[in-house]
């Protein structure tokens, strides 16, 4: 009797463990202990638990309810050897300035309204370069900063900030209050910060943990993250490739958000050096206006006293040609774009359609890119050259080793038309189209043949400008044209990706004058404006049969020199090879 009366009490003790296991895995699998920012958080993003499946899953970006929503992965915990010093300074202050005030519940939001004010009075860009901001002149009436942008706002749309810094701690201050900025006017349950710390050598680290603590005080959802560099030795690297796997894992929250949570986010937009808020929600609007699977911004560097725009590797126009070795104040006939149609765009200020472009601050559609699988890739046949017996044996029409960037701009492209295609299959219950027809085919299939040229040296790879579009009489350098080969429809028939450059949003860096070069870019005055239908642009090319291929061959890190050649391109063939 004895021994089935205690076999009861322990059948019944396993079943309320059980039991209590039960219930909190499944109701209570959301809901953790509230910490400071210091202490170590769950890393992933949590899966809706039983109660919210059941009933109505929570898609919101609330802090408060969802405390995995704020993580910090890789953080250096080693002992800092001034680090007890710290601390003690810290708990004195605590002790007897900020203890002795706190009475009860009732006063902690005062304490709470005493530290966001702090934070505001910081960071309403008051950092190095964001000061400028409210000065800067900008045409089609946006001279006043006071703009509030209420189409946006009212729209309560999610927008994901991604930024990869690799020693760059001479702007992340104004990083952060633009960040601060934007969550203001767009609302911090609106936005989800991601920031990658690629090997950063400087105090980049340190000012993360300002960056964040101020997010964590804010109620901002963030992925703070750092990671160690691919190899020990900087010049062993391959860029591109190191390029493709930051941006990669800068992204990871996003599809985590979709995949765990069914949080879709409308715009993606990747902080680079420093953009005025007015300016990235402007080109915000440029994006929703055009349903453009990417606008970029320009990106200006300070060069003798003057401003020259940069990132030419990763930009090319419509006709697939590098940008112009412009300077912020040159006239008309020398601005960077060189096909007509955008020469001329730009020169009225307007955005203006590119076949690729990542210069400085950019916004992304992920419904058009991330959402369907397209990654940040690189090429694989790239020379090692700490083992020069790897080294490839490759064609002249062998792919283009150029940035990541430039691939995800020719996977838009391949996108976009597969989206035409599938579009076309379901509406034609099942009868296979292989493009969506833009306009009527030339008689002369010859503008299908492609072939790449001979390598050409760039010996001015790294200066950000492009020098070989001066005249070849006046010394500058050209670029052989693509010989005729095989056959291929042509590009034109097929949808275009719509990528943009929005000339208005201005990226710079620490140290530029901003004031002067808003004078060079827009002049002192306003243009004439006639609503949102300026952003519009109307006729959409397709793609150009040839692009100028800057490549990479070899290890060397950001500095490893690069070559130019004249390849290629067709959407047909890669369609090609990625359903065979």
């Amino acid at each position: 009797m004895a021994l089935s009366f205690r076999r009861r009490n322990l059948s019944r003790l396993l079943y309320l463990v059980a039991g209590a296991l039960f219930i909190r895995y499944f109701f209570f699998s959301n809901i953790s202990s509230s910490s400071s920012f210091a202490t170590t958080r769950s890393h992933q993003i949590e899966e809706h638990n039983f109660i919210e499946r059941a009933t109505r899953p929570d898609k919101s970006l609330n802090v408060q309810r969802h405390k995995f929503l704020q993580s910090r992965i890789g953080r250096d915990e080693r002992e800092e050897m001034l680090g007890h010093v710290i601390r003690n300074g810290i708990d004195d202050y605590w002790e007897r300035y900020q203890l002795p005030y706190i009475l009860n519940r009732e006063t902690a939001p005062m304490d709470a309204q005493h530290v966001l004010s702090a934070i505001d009075q910081l960071l309403s860009l008051n950092g190095w370069v964001a000061a400028l901001c409210p000065t800067l002149t900008r045409p089609f009436g946006q001279n006043r900063y006071g703009d509030t942008w209420d189409d946006i706002v009212r729209q309560d749309n999610l927008y994901y900030f991604a930024i990869v810094i690799h020693s760059a701690d001479h702007f992340l201050v104004d990083q952060l209050s633009v960040i601060v900025q934007m969550a203001k006017r767009l609302g911090t349950n609106n936005l989800f910060v991601s920031m990658l710390d690629y090997d950063s050598t400087d105090s980049t680290e340190t000012l993360i943990d300002l960056c964040e603590a101020v997010l964590t005080l804010l109620g901002v959802p963030f992925r703070i993250r750092r990671v160690p560099g691919m190899t020990e030795d900087p010049a062993a690297a391959y860029y591109p490739l190191e390029e493709a796997f930051m941006r990669n894992l800068a992204l990871e929250p996003l599809k985590e958000l979709k995949a765990k949570r069914g949080i879709q986010f409308e715009r993606v937009i990747w902080l680079k050096g420093f953009t005025c808020p007015n300016d990235i929600l402007e080109t915000i609007k440029v994006s929703f206006a055009n349903e453009a699977a990417m606008v970029c911004g320009m990106d200006w560097a300070e060069h003798n006293g003057f401003f020259i725009f940069s990132d030419r590797w990763r930009t090319r126009d419509i006709e697939g040609d590098q940008f112009r070795q412009s300077k912020s104040s040159s006239k008309p006939d020398g601005v960077p774009p060189r096909d007509k149609q955008g020469a001329a765009r730009y020169a009225q200020h307007l955005p203006f359609q590119v076949f690729c472009c990542e210069s400085g601050t950019h916004v992304v559609d992920p419904s058009q890119s991330y959402y369907k699988g397209i990654e940040y890739r690189a090429g694989t046949e790239y020379q090692n050259l700490s083992r020069p017996e790897l080294l490839p044996e490759r064609e002249g029409d062998a792919p283009c080793l150029d940035s990541s960037q430039a691939y995800f701009c020719r996977d838009l492209w391949v996108r976009s038309a597969r989206d035409a295609m599938e579009e076309v299959d379901r509406a034609n219950a099942g009868i296979t189209n292989p493009a969506r027809p833009r306009r009527d085919l030339p008689e002369d299939d010859s503008v299908g043949k492609r072939q790449a040229g001979p390598a050409v040296v760039d010996a001015d790879a790294n200066a950000g400008s492009d020098y070989d579009a001066i005249p070849a009489e006046e010394g500058g350098e050209i670029v052989p044209q693509a010989e005729l080969g095989k056959l291929s429809i042509p590009n034109s028939v097929f949808r275009p990706a719509r990528i943009l450059v929005n000339p208005r949003c201005v990226t710079t860096y620490a140290g530029v004058s901003h004031t002067q070069l808003a004078l060079d870019l827009f002049g002192d005055g306003d243009d004439d404006a006639e609503g949102v239908g300026k952003y519009v642009l109307e006729d959409w090319e397709g793609a150009p049969e040839s692009f100028v291929c800057q490549e990479q061959r070899q290890t060397g890190g950001r500095k490893a020199p690069k070559t130019q050649r004249r390849l290629g391109f067709s959407i047909h063939d890669e369609l090609q090879k990625s359903s065979s």
